[in-house]
């Protein structure tokens, strides 16, 4: 029966004014916490009444600058840009050789493997004609000969003389790479807004573009950058890096308000080492890679110029993310935020009926259960 009865049973709501200082002090304090959430978080922090769209770049460099170097192997030596920007196109990104080991006049011939502990012999027997060890320069030709006085080791076939890489300089042999200039070309897109940009201003000509530098203070929308500037911002020194290498993020931010007029959208630059420098995981530090020079020579042999170039890589990171005002998020984020409010009456509710000496009075106000045989009764039912 009682199951039946509470099956036809209906709720209403009913409000009831409660006039307490300190329960009324504390329903519109989180009231107004909730609205400033609103105000402040939803609406200024989040800008959730803005539709959003990510960035589509491209991105193009040209570096400029000559050193001078004079090495043995090479002898006196201007580098230009055809030199040490290797290769000439990179995708957003482009090298700088700062450092190198040369090993002159190799030709293919047989000559004596670098010892190690895979190649070092005592006899013709400890060496397997025709086998190669990837780690190695070359294919045995099965013989045992003199690498030095006291070692023997493995004859390979090879470019010869073998390249020793363990006689990398101190310093960085094109230490005058440090004020090289690069250009960084930048367009960006905003296609859900149709919105395009260059980090080039308009109004900029060419005649600008030969004399700026970029500078925070001076200059900050020029778009050419020394290279010793860019890497000190990363709170590195150029010389110390430029000996082994390394990798330079030269980081675009494109964020921006798209409904504040077009020129306050802008690139901001920043700069960080990206390659790992970690005094205790140091093994393979910097960065490198070999490349040759080919020629023959005057009796039509072929020759080469093997260097092993150490240097900086630098890559161009293009982000950001751009909104607008629309209607529909704007109803739909702060609609849900004012859900909210109704907690406020809950919160208070709860406190009313659980903490106050008073709660089994405002309970009885609060919920009141209505007989359908009252209905009937005036007494009970017309008077109120």
């Amino acid at each position: 029966m009682a199951c039946l009865r509470c099956w036809v049973e209906y709720e209403t709501a009913k409000t009831i004014v409660i006039r307490n200082k300190v329960v009324g002090s504390v329903f519109r304090l989180i009231q107004f916490l909730i609205i400033l959430y609103v105000i402040g978080y939803v609406c200024v922090v989040q800008k959730s009444y803005q539709v959003n769209d990510s960035v589509i770049s491209t991105v193009t460099t040209k570096v400029k600058g000559t050193g001078f170097t004079n090495i043995s192997g090479l002898g006196a030596h201007v580098w230009d840009v055809a030199d040490y920007n290797i290769p000439p196109e990179g995708e957003s990104s482009f090298f700088v050789l700062t450092n190198m080991i040369i090993t002159p006049n190799q030709m293919q011939s047989s000559c004596p493997e670098l010892p190690n502990q895979s190649t070092i012999c005592m006899s013709d027997c400890d060496c397997t004609e025709g086998s190669s060890d990837v780690r190695g320069n070359g294919i045995q030709t099965g013989l045992c000969v003199n690498y030095s006085e006291t070692v023997k080791t493995c004859e390979v076939l090879s470019w010869c003389p073998l390249e020793i890489d363990t006689d990398l300089p101190e310093n960085p042999l094109l230490a005058g790479a440090e004020n090289f200039t690069v250009l960084i070309k930048n367009t960006v897109t905003y296609p859900k807004f149709n919105f395009h940009k260059r980090n080039i201003l308009p109004d900029v000509n060419s005649s600008y573009l030969k004399q700026c530098e970029f500078n925070r203070i001076t200059d900050p929308h020029c778009p050419i950058f020394r290279l010793k500037d860019m890497v000190a911002e990363a709170e590195e020194d150029f010389q110390t890096m430029a000996t082994r290498g390394g990798v330079l993020g030269i980081l675009i931010d494109w964020s921006c308000d798209l409904d504040f007029p077009e020129h306050y959208c802008g690139p901001k630059y920043s700069f960080r080492r990206m390659d790992n420098k970690n005094p205790e995981n140091n093994v393979a530090p910097g960065y490198n890679f070999r490349f040759a020079k080919y020629y023959k020579t005057t009796d039509d042999v072929e020759t080469r110029t093997l260097i092993k170039a150490y240097g900086i890589r630098f890559d161009v990171i293009v982000f950001g993310t751009a909104g607008k005002f629309n209607i529909v998020p704007t109803i739909v984020n702060v609609g849900a935020a004012l859900t909210f409010l109704s907690l406020v009456n809950a919160v208070c509710d709860w406190f009313l009926l659980t903490c106050t000496k008073r709660k089994e009075l405002y309970q009885k106000h609060k919920f009141e259960y209505l007989d359908e045989s009252n209905l009937n009764d005036e007494t009970t039912y017309g008077t109120q």
